[in-house]
């Protein structure tokens, strides 16, 4: 009996041993091998389940976005990908000791890192990818990554344009692909909570809505400056003009006291009117309920140099305003019952009470992710199911936001058309859906 008490010890020692080393060793080298779930015990995920994800874009959003999966147990970052080598080299070197300090090792080498996307999406091993590049790529990329199999979360605005936005719907459908977009405020429990009010009538009828954002894209104006060597500039610009170099433009490290100014330009941005119109609006279409459609008519102020004033109507009659209503960027909606005042720093309403109002068990109730946008696009992946801000909304608050910089440029009013996605009787509108794009 003492023997073969020994003999059952040794079998339960060498069990945990191999357990640990396939651990550590799938863990350092960001190994893909399929290995039974009992092997790792309570609490671990073998690398077989794991979704394992492709960076495209590695400017100082990626640090945040990267932050967001590094610890999760059901996802793995193992390739990036930026047109910067020093970028390339930064984050590679950033992610990799994250991983190595959450799993108590001295050095984690999982992160293979590429100048060109294309190489990354022809990896079999990469499940989806998370694109963060300036808004010109955006479409481009994602549709690409559709087509070769991934699973995509991008960046808001998830657009540059209103066709690129179009053709990603499409893609989406033909793939049966998951893709979240990354308007993470619909996370958000007050946000969420705000929008909830607004759909159950505790304002009563919404009768206008203000939404404070930045100013319409204007044309690349910086002065040119000495491109750094480190850049592949080319494929940078990819399908806009090609741009004359400035470091405000894209700088080359991560490590500035800036966001990059490319969000200001029509070539490769939306103006902040996009950038942040891409949160503000989508929350606006969210409590009413607007998700696959969006407003019908356009007005811009009468001044042409103004940049803010334009006026929105939803074919149900609610009136929404670009208007800076003096709180930072947020949204007021003014209501029959009250208004309310929602941002990132306030959630406010009058009377007061409203802001605490019970919900029924009749009202309506929004796709809460428990707070966590980046898990519910994971979740999403692995369920088949459509996360909380998927491709069509994604493309219907971007389209908002591509309107509003039409109008703003054409000076007139524009009617729209939600469902055939057109400017109705406006050839030089309808133009401006797309642009052509650049070879290189």
């Amino acid at each position: 009996m003492k023997d073969s008490g020994n003999i059952k010890k040794t079998k339960i020692n060498t069990k945990v041993s191999r357990r640990g080393f396939i651990t550590k060793t799938a863990l350092a080298t960001g190994a893909i091998t399929i290995l039974p779930r009992h092997i790792f015990g309570r609490g671990f995920v073998a690398p077989s389940d794991r979704v394992n994800i492709g960076f495209i874009g590695l400017g100082k959003q990626s640090r945040g976005l990267a932050n967001n999966f590094v610890g999760a147990t059901n996802s793995q970052i193992i390739a990036a990908c930026d047109v910067w080598s020093t970028k390339n080299e930064w984050f590679k070197g950033a992610v990799n000791k994250i991983y190595a300090d959450k799993r108590n090792q001295n050095s984690y080498n999982g992160v293979t890192t590429y100048t060109n996307y294309k190489e990354l999406l022809d990896r079999n091993d990469i499940d989806a990818v998370v694109i963060a590049t300036p808004d010109h790529w955006h479409a481009i990329q994602a549709i690409d990554a559709m087509k070769a199999g991934k699973d995509v979360y991008c960046e808001k605005p998830l657009t540059h344009n209103i066709n690129e936005g179009i053709d990603l719907v499409k893609t989406a459908k033909k793939t049966s692909k998951i893709l979240q977009t990354g308007s993470m405020q619909r996370s958000n429990k007050n946000f969420r909570r705000a929008c909830e009010l607004v759909r159950n009538g505790y304002l009563g009828d919404i009768k206008q809505v203000l939404v404070n954002v930045g100013d319409p894209a204007v044309p690349y104006n910086l002065k040119a400056e000495t491109l750094p060597s480190e850049v592949n500039w080319n494929n940078w610009c990819g399908p806009a003009p090609l741009l004359e170099y400035n470091h405000r433009l894209a700088p080359s490290r991560n490590d500035v006291d800036f966001w990059p100014d490319w969000r200001l330009y029509e070539e490769v941005g939306g103006g902040i009117l996009c950038d942040w119109g891409a949160h503000m609006f989508d929350i606006v279409q969210w409590a009413l309920g607007m998700d696959r459609s969006g407003p019908v008519k356009y007005v811009p102020p009468t001044d042409k140099t103004a940049v803010r004033g334009l006026k929105m109507y939803y074919d149900n009659g609610v009136e929404m305003i670009h208007q800076d209503f003096g709180r930072g960027w947020g949204v007021r909606f003014i209501g029959s019952k009250g208004t309310m005042d929602i941002s990132r720093s306030y959630f406010e309403t009058t009377p007061k009470n409203l802001v605490n109002a019970e919900l029924t068990t009749s009202d309506t109730k929004l796709y809460d992710t428990k707070g966590n946008h980046y898990q519910d696009w994971i979740t999403s992946i692995k369920n088949r199911t459509q996360p909380i801000c998927d491709v069509e909304t994604g493309h219907r608050s971007a389209t908002v936001c591509n309107i509003a910089n039409i109008a703003y440029n054409l000076g007139r009013d524009l009617d729209w058309d939600p469902v055939k996605e057109k400017f109705l009787k406006d050839k030089e509108a309808n133009k401006m859906r797309g642009r052509k794009e650049r070879k290189f």
